[in-house]
């Protein structure tokens, strides 16, 4: 049984690791991907906190809300960033100690 994830569809960018390591996965994470997770945190707290109101069980409710973000956002982050390091999604590739930009899938048309 293959498990590799990159036979199943062709990446349509630069790969830059074909299956990266979880630290490296983390360590490419942007800033977009620190605003998803923030945002997708704070709005399940906030609707963990309005859900449990009427039941009396604001605090709980919130915390768990909070836990379920949190997960939620760095597992897509964490899908984000591996994408990104796949060639699955546009990525900045590193040639001669500069980063470049890939703009157009399979063209490879890059900006400095």
């Amino acid at each position: 049984m293959n498990t590799d994830i990159t036979a199943s569809a062709k990446p349509e960018y630069p790969v830059i690791d074909r299956n990266p390591a979880f630290t490296k996965v983390v360590g490419n994470f942007n800033t977009l991907d620190y605003c998803r997770f923030i945002t997708l945190t704070g709005v399940s707290v906030t609707v963990g906190y309005l859900s449990g109101i009427k039941p009396g069980i604001k605090g709980p409710s919130m915390v768990t809300g909070g836990l379920i973000g949190i997960m939620g956002g760095f597992m897509y982050a964490y899908q984000n960033s591996a994408g990104r390091l796949m060639g699955f999604f546009p990525n900045k590739v590193w040639l001669g100690g500069r980063a470049k930009r890939v703009c157009i899938p399979g063209g490879l048309k890059l900006h400095i």
